[in-house]
């Protein structure tokens, strides 16, 4: 009986192969492309800020930037709390670079319902934002221009047998849209990121009625999670959220990103947060900038971050 060793030798060198691939495997799945897989700041202050004093003496949650040919278009919340009734209003800002904005002469340029943390997806000649209306209840608006804006009212969202979801809030709505599909990713609480789709963006059925991506298990997101953004790169959807693991408020939020191969498995990368979980920084977005991704962070302010090693290109001035 002396094969026995070999053969065991062999099965175990097998086992381990197939381990090692296996976890090659689920590690790679998980990793980051190098084009967004680490960032810096790219200026010692932010790009954006609130206006002391005047009706966006505070900027709130998710703002959304596009770059539009040769310009940069910036839509973002804005409040004041010393004028009652409080109510969250759409303001508008451009850029030649990213980086220094100018408001738009009639800010706010919506105000006619509560509007927070916007999102746009632009669908051929038109823009449509989805955004949180009052009590965190998801709602469409679509322009052409994105500076009029009409409502189109709150999203109908159901169970995936039809029937509609509980009443709550259900908010940071966030859309993608391919091969003639919508999909609306939402969290409930902080709680999970669902999906549903929709063919007209009239009603929209879950996929599934229990979440795709959930809290933890890592400390910096343990308690309260929601998704930004979605991107199709390399034949693969990144998704960029946000996440706490702090108990008490102010509560630290960090940003980080999650992979999918069909928008409906999702893997949190292992890589972790983008940013030190300490510089407080969440509503990430990624915009393109024609060389580079950069990734800005809203929620009070905008900061801008680019690629480690990596500057803002040559053509544009900090």
């Amino acid at each position: 009986m002396q094969d026995q060793p070999i053969k065991s030798q062999i099965l175990v060198f097998v086992a381990s192969t197939w381990m090692f691939i296996c976890l090659t495997a689920t590690s790679s799945a998980q990793d980051l492309p190098a084009a967004f897989r680490a960032f810096e700041s790219a200026a010692d202050a932010p790009v954006f800020t609130s206006s002391p004093g005047e009706w966006d003496a505070l900027i709130r949650e998710r703002g959304w930037i596009l770059k539009d040919g040769e310009d940069y278009r910036l839509w973002y919340t804005g409040y004041n709390q010393d004028r009652q009734p409080v109510s969250m209003k759409l303001g508008y800002a451009t850029s030649p670079d990213g980086i220094t904005w100018t408001r738009h002469p009639r800010n706010p340029i919506f105000d006619d319902a509560w509007v927070e943390d916007v999102m746009i997806v632009k669908h051929k000649a038109t823009l449509y934002m989805f955004a949180e209306g009052a009590k965190d209840q998801p709602q469409l608006l679509k322009s052409t221009d994105g500076i009029a804006w009409q409502r189109m009212g709150a999203l109908d969202v159901r169970h995936a047998d039809g029937t509609k979801i509980a009443a709550g809030p259900y908010g940071t709505p966030t859309a993608f849209f391919e091969d003639g599909t919508w999909y609306l990713f939402y969290e409930r609480r902080d709680q999970g990121i669902w999906l549903a789709t929709s063919r007209d963006m009239g009603v929209w059925t879950n996929v599934s009625d229990e979440p795709l991506i959930i809290p933890g298990p890592g400390a910096y997101d343990k308690l309260m999670i929601a998704m930004n953004q979605v991107i199709k790169y390399e034949g693969r959807y990144y998704a960029v959220l946000h996440g706490t693991g702090s108990p008490a408020k102010p509560r630290d939020w960090c940003t980080y990103m999650a992979v999918s191969d069909d928008l409906r498995a999702w893997k949190k990368c292992s890589s972790g947060p983008l940013l030190p979980v300490q510089d407080n920084k969440s509503s990430g977005q990624l915009v393109h900038d024609d060389r580079q991704f950069r990734l800005y962070t809203m929620h009070g302010r905008v900061d801008l971050h680019v690629p480690s090693g990596r500057a803002v290109p040559s053509t544009q001035k900090n």
